[in-house]
């Protein structure tokens, strides 16, 4: 049984969480924002979300739906105004068009993926995920009936999924194949022509559906072109679902709205499982996202150039720091940390790491900087760190990393 499940007499934990815990991520941001709050000098990059806040046309957006008394339900899957601004921007940026009934809206992507999964997966049935990935994908999978196949990926591949790798792991179970690019946590992106290819290998395999998730689309480097499947297979349309949302590029994570797009009778049957659970999203939260769609995207990208910013201080930072290396991303706002040149060597305690959970454990109870393992994203020996932060803060932080890494033996 999960340890972290209080039992009280006569409760009994449903099986399918009894292997789950809390996300790893948040518990660690949990245990970083404890230690300040008792006054403790802690710097933490562990949390996915934006240092910005949510511009003022979308605040504006919000105040205004209030006004006009726009604050009862709407249709479970997403009000008509919504539906229509998720419409026009996959028109517009994307090029791919959508009718409303092949559109659904939830409380963040992260619903829509679970009422994909929940709507689709029968015991057993695989989903092929590849490491590193965003430690939420496997739980609910797991929560759903599903098995999660993972493929391991390699900084020489640019942690990006090979055709060939894609094409051994696909088995007669398999039903999902689930993408992210940019991806949480690596930062690795997929052009149209590493799109295009691994397309060519789903396209010999009629059972397995692509879910693609596009939520860090607008956090991408260097004047690179995004591409999500969709707009480059246009011949597995009937077979794949897109996911995006507003947290990420409009710092709208407490706003809770996402929203996806794909093939009506997918659309219909996770239009069930939200109406049982959730129902509609916030009617509020739903307007403010249609403004930030509609809207335009100077800000957007102004925010983006920031994020490159510390992405190059970041990366620079750490590579001249003994023991560790890092790969360059090519969007969201990560790096993925390689830390294996620090496993082997003792702490001034006498502790010797030998994993990427004692390094980070390390540098938070030595220089107060919380980041978070590879292990938990399933690829070791790695570490997570946010540059979702002020510069400042990374400046300190990366200081603080190079002197723990100094002291070691």
């Amino acid at each position: 049984m999960n340890a972290s499940i209080i039992l009280d007499a006569g409760f009994r934990a449903a099986p399918r969480i009894s292997a789950i815990e809390v996300s790893e991520i948040l518990r660690i941001t949990n245990h970083a924002n404890a230690l300040k709050s008792q006054g403790q000098d802690v710097v933490v990059l562990g949390a996915g979300e934006p240092d910005f806040d949510t511009p003022d046309a979308i605040k504006v957006a919000a105040i205004s739906a209030i006004e006009r008394g726009d604050t009862k339900y709407t249709v479970l899957d997403g009000s008509r105004a919504m539906k229509q601004a998720v419409q026009q921007k996959f028109e517009a940026e994307n090029g791919l068009k959508f009718a409303l009934d092949e559109i659904t809206v939830g409380a963040g992507a992260k619903q829509i993926i679970f009422n994909a999964f929940m709507a689709t997966l029968q015991d057993g049935d695989e989903v092929i995920v590849a490491a590193p990935f965003w430690t939420t994908y496997a739980d609910v999978i797991a929560i759903c009936g599903g098995k999660t196949v993972v493929v391991k990926t390699t900084e020489k591949d640019g942690f990006r999924l090979t055709p060939e790798a894609l094409a051994a792991a696909i088995t007669p179970r398999t039903r999902w194949l689930l993408l992210n690019s940019p991806s949480n946590p690596s930062g690795a992106a997929y052009d149209a022509e590493a799109l295009d290819k691994l397309a060519a290998v789903l396209k010999r395999h009629p059972q397995v559906w692509l879910m693609a998730d596009d939520i860090y689309e607008h956090i991408l480097y260097d004047d690179a072109v995004f591409a999500t499947p969709r707009q480059v297979a246009p011949h597995l349309a009937n077979r794949i679902l897109t996911v995006n949302g507003v947290s990420k590029a409009y710092a709208m994570t407490g706003w809770r709205v996402g929203y996806g797009a794909g093939p009506k009778a997918l659309i219909a049957a996770m239009a069930i499982v939200q109406s049982q659970s959730t129902s509609c999203p916030s009617s509020v939260s739903q307007a403010a996202a249609a403004a930030a769609l509609l809207g335009p995207l100077d800000i957007v990208r102004e925010r983006c150039r920031e994020f490159q910013r510390r992405r190059d201080f970041v990366v620079a930072a750490l590579i001249t720091t003994d023991g560790l290396a890092c790969r360059t991303p090519e969007g969201a706002f990560y790096a993925y940390v390689n830390c294996a040149g620090l496993l082997g060597r003792a702490t001034p305690q006498g502790h010797r790491l030998t994993s990427d959970i004692d390094v980070c454990r390390y540098l938070l109870d030595s220089v107060g900087v919380a980041v978070v393992p590879g292990t938990c994203f399933g690829l070791a020996p790695y570490f997570r760190l946010s540059y979702a932060t002020s510069a400042a803060v990374l400046e300190d932080a990366c200081k603080r990393i190079a002197r723990a890494c100094a002291l070691l033996q």
